[in-house]
């Protein structure tokens, strides 16, 4: 018995990775063209708000402009990018490292969820721009009462969305790995983890959105240095294009780290199903 394979010639593949290699630019290009159209609208209809409403109310995209060039040239903007990012990683950060194994004990351990729920679902109600006075009452003006805002703003969406992906996972896969003779360790390890993976992302892009909120009104209340004390400090000195420069830098800032949490996630994270 004669068995024929039939192989796709060498010029045949070699075509077809091209032929997907020019779909995967076009559609790149395509992308950023379009990115650049939204760009432009946007820059568009500010101009026409300026013009409008006049610099007195909203400050023109070339005012921004020059006044960022000003608060760069004496090293404003710089030293309070670099502020509010210190106390947003460093908050953002321990809000994932702690959110995410408590999020696990309680999807995991029923007793640990009884015991931690009625604190979880109490805290998470209450914003933290509420506990900006005593932040600064009992922590200091320092670094230390910023932090601790971002943290408690970043914890519970962690723990929150990490609990509520253990939860998910689906109950036929725990019996299956369970009947195979793994232990609850292992189970943890090898099933619930990696279905959790996805929840764990998403709550941290949450946690980051939500610690730019939170950096604006702690800087504003206790900072001499940052992004919210910048936007503060220029409306007491009535310079709306240097409020438009800090509302517009936190924008930035905020795409770009973004942007690398997903980056690093895709890249990282990928054979765990984090598709971001």
């Amino acid at each position: 018995m004669t068995i024929t394979t039939t192989e796709t010639p060498a010029p045949a593949r070699t075509r077809t990775r091209q032929s997907r290699s020019n779909g995967a630019g076009a559609q790149g290009l395509r992308t950023i063209g379009l990115y650049a159209l939204a760009v432009l609208i946007g820059l568009v209809v500010w101009q026409l708000l300026a013009m409008k409403y006049g610099s007195s109310l909203v400050a023109s995209p070339q005012e921004t402009l020059s006044a960022a060039r000003e608060l760069a040239a004496d090293g404003t903007l710089g030293n309070s990018v670099i502020a509010s990012s210190r106390r947003i990683l460093i908050g953002w950060g321990l809000g994932v490292v702690v959110g995410a194994p408590v999020g696990l004990l309680i999807g995991q351990i029923r007793i640990v969820r009884q015991l931690l729920e009625p604190y979880t679902e109490f805290f998470r109600f209450i914003p933290p721009v509420a506990f900006v006075t005593l932040a600064v009452v009992w922590l200091g003006i320092g670094e230390s009462s910023k932090v601790v805002l971002i943290f408690y703003t970043a914890v519970f969406i962690v723990t929150l969305n990490t609990s509520a992906g253990v939860m998910a996972v689906n109950e036929s896969k725990l019996r299956a790995a369970a009947s195979l003779g793994a232990g609850r360790r292992q189970i943890l390890q090898r099933v619930v983890l990696p279905s959790t993976v996805p929840y764990i992302v998403t709550g941290a892009r949450l946690a980051m959105g939500n610690s730019f909120l939170t950096i604006v009104s702690a800087e504003i209340v206790a900072a001499q240095v940052g992004l919210g004390s910048l936007i503060w400090t220029s409306r007491n000195y009535g310079r709306i294009d240097w409020v438009f420069v800090g509302i517009i830098t936190l924008g930035i800032l905020g795409l770009v780290y973004d942007r690398v949490l997903r980056l690093i996630a895709s890249r990282v994270l990928r054979k765990y199903g984090a598709k971001v």
